[in-house]
């Protein structure tokens, strides 16, 4: 069955995808229009052929965090199933696409539609991303039977709990904090501060990702924040990418400036991830991560609370920030009773664990009975996919 089928992780900034034989490929959903080549769009990795990325337009298919412009989507599609990409043809195959939680009706009908009559797929399976991070868990870990997921992505951040597979509904939080609203932070502080930015979400969005971790100590790392050059060893020196002979930027260690165009970046390489974990620093009154979690396992029934605690799995982009499940372990292990254990786990890839799971299920046996066929779909129309899938 392996061979015969297609995941898509259809992520709001980059889409997971590939036949579960091979290995997951990753395409940046969206379409970019460039200053230097106005005529022509980009669409997923064409980027890569852009030659130069600052001042990048993006029009992207989702909007706070839900899939609204079809238009954006299918072209992207398109470029993702055409010889360009990963060229396949999806009437023989099976289909898992990925989509939000507590996603809207409408949307899950056209999405099954756009595939079953458009795209003429064998069969298909619409799944959350956490359910197939839980099943990849649960392969590895046979013996667990609870589990809870933070998914921290580009527009929100979710925490589910799951018991033998099965979402626990009251127990769901979401944070409006994702990677998106860092990277947006991140350009205003920077723009405010040293140089207008507020155009350049793809360089900056790189800036973050190789200059951002998360403090263990936020008071202390503020103080050393403030030290001049020598004693300071927060500071740093991010070369801009000139895109003639420099395509990404790269952080060094700072010196008396030359010709390069560099950002110097003090406390920012900490207090943007910091959102995460209180996001009233920008006024979003929510809890921050550790509190949500601690919040959601109390809204199960209380014999699950040690499982939960000792199986917390960090999943999405912003699980990449370096520090990251140090900070998650050490709040979480203050918040919740002493007597239990605490274990967090940070898969080697966070952002592409999902599709693995996705990947693992395609070869277990439950998995043609999750499916619903085309003949399926065409006999009874869209109910059928509301009745066989759970999300």
């Amino acid at each position: 069955m392996t061979n015969s089928t297609f995941i898509i992780d259809n992520g709001a900034c980059t889409a997971k995808v590939g036949l579960a034989s091979e290995i997951s490929k990753l395409v940046p959903n969206c379409i970019m229009k460039a200053k230097s080549e106005r005529r022509r769009p980009f669409i997923g990795n064409q980027i890569e052929e852009c030659r130069d990325a600052s001042g990048l337009f993006y029009i992207l298919p989702f909007e706070k965090g839900y899939l609204v412009n079809w238009d954006i989507q299918k072209t992207v599609w398109d470029y993702i199933f055409s010889k360009e990409s990963c060229s396949v043809n999806l009437n023989q195959l099976s289909v898992v696409v990925t989509e939000p939680l507590f996603n809207f009706p409408s949307i899950q009908e056209a999405m099954t539609e756009i595939f079953f009559e458009e795209y003429e797929c064998h069969s298909l399976l619409r799944i959350n991303a956490a359910s197939l991070s839980c099943y990849n868990y649960r392969a590895e870990y046979p013996t667990t039977k609870c589990c809870i997921v933070v998914d921290s992505g580009y527009s929100f951040t979710y925490i589910i709990p799951y018991v033998n597979d099965a979402k626990i509904k009251e127990g769901i939080r979401r944070i409006d904090v994702g990677g998106k609203l860092l990277t947006n932070h991140l350009k205003e502080i920077i723009s405010y501060r040293q140089l207008h930015v507020m155009d350049e979400t793809y360089v900056i969005n790189q800036v973050k990702e190789d200059c951002c971790f998360v403090s263990q100590d936020f008071f202390k790392d503020m103080e050393q924040a403030k030290y001049k050059l020598e004693n300071n060893t927060i500071v740093k020196d991010y070369v801009l990418p000139d895109y003639t002979t420099l395509r990404r930027g790269y952080l060094k260690d700072p010196e008396p400036s030359n010709e390069q165009q560099i950002l110097r970046l003090t406390n920012e390489r900490f207090t943007i991830p910091e959102i995460l974990f209180h996001p009233s620093d920008v006024g979003i009154r929510q809890m921050g991560i550790p509190e949500a979690i601690m919040d959601s396992i109390k809204a199960c029934s209380e014999e699950t609370w040690p499982h939960f605690l000792s199986n917390i799995i960090l999943t999405g982009g912003n699980a990449k920030f370096p520090g990251f499940k140090d900070r998650v372990y050490k709040e979480v292990r203050s918040l919740a009773p002493a007597e239990y254990p605490v274990n967090v786990y940070l898969p080697q890839n966070p952002i592409t664990y999902a599709w693995y799971g996705g990947k693992q299920l395609s070869q277990d046996s439950i998995f043609p009975n999750l499916l619903v066929t085309r003949e399926e779909y065409e006999e009874e129309g869209p109910s059928v996919c509301f009745e066989k899938f759970d999300v």
